[in-house]
């Protein structure tokens, strides 16, 4: 039996996912597919090396610094967020708090991350193989939105923030092999997404990457279509979703910290539920 973890991000609202993944840790509970998006991969990445806690470091500590997100990096950079400072500066083997990977290798555990091909518009998954010491590069593809900074290039190639192509890989845990998969959402599960936010960023792309904007136009379609399917998998106890009752003031790029503090309580109150659909899962195999 093989059980997923998927993580979807969604800037600063991911700190949902770092409190699941976190008392998940706390609680022993082992997942042997870890797929991030956009900010959930990073998530991951801490779940799998064991480093309860280290996420929440970046969520509500160093996200306060200008150079982690800011109008300054926008200005200086062309991004509002500076990926190598985050998964690079901070993250390296001489960072503040360092990424383990060395224990990341010895997980034994499943690893990959989403990112969209700049140019082509297509989603391109990343994993464990593409991940080396000081070398996060997949988060950073994964993690490029269009509209807040420039595509980030990883091995000759552009990328933009793999949710925008891929949002809720439900498909690919399951064509990867997959049994049953807890889905971390970071918005309420009612909400349904619109094309209005996305046309923007969608016209500052189109000239250079028109592909990549056309699939920006439809992402609210995309996004309501797989959620819609993992409605469906959860009602046949495939999946388990686990999603915030509301948003505590945060949004992508918004993060004041006493909203940071109460999201990641809410994630990780939430994280009781996988040891009951675990058991569940046991219950019926047996």
């Amino acid at each position: 039996m093989k059980v997923g973890v998927i993580d979807v991000g969604g800037g600063f609202r991911a700190i949902f996912g770092c409190g699941i993944l976190d008392h998940c840790l706390e609680m022993g509970v082992e997942f042997d597919y870890c797929m991030g998006i956009s900010a959930g991969s990073g998530n991951v990445l801490s779940y799998m090396s064991g480093q309860k806690g280290r996420n929440a470091k970046y969520y509500l500590y160093y996200s306060q610094r200008k150079e982690y997100a800011s109008m300054y990096n926008m200005l200086k950079k062309g991004s509002y967020a500076d990926l190598d400072y985050i998964y690079g500066t901070l993250s390296n083997s001489d960072g503040e708090c360092p990424f383990d990977y060395t224990a990341f290798v010895e997980s034994g555990k499943e690893f990959r991350s989403v990112a969209m091909d700049a140019q082509t518009g297509q989603a391109v998954y990343f994993d464990n193989g593409d991940i080396r010491q000081d070398c996060y590069d997949v988060c950073k593809v994964s993690s490029a939105l269009p509209g807040a900074g420039k595509p980030y290039a990883m091995n000759g190639r552009a990328y933009f923030d793999g949710g925008i192509v891929d949002p809720i890989p439900l498909k690919k845990a399951f064509a990867d092999g997959c049994d049953y998969v807890v889905v971390i959402l970071t918005r309420p599960l009612s909400t349904v997404r619109t094309p209005k936010r996305d046309r923007m960023p969608a016209k500052i792309i189109q000239r250079k990457y028109p592909l990549a904007a056309n699939r920006l136009k439809m992402r609210y379609h995309t996004y309501n279509e797989e959620i819609q399917a993992a409605k469906k998998y959860a009602a046949e106890g495939k999946v388990l979703i686990l999603a915030p009752d509301s948003l505590c003031g945060l949004d992508t790029l918004k993060r004041k910290k006493k909203d940071l503090e109460r999201m990641y309580r809410k994630g990780w109150k939430a994280a009781e539920q996988i040891p009951v659909f675990l058991e569940q899962i046991q219950k019926q195999k047996a």
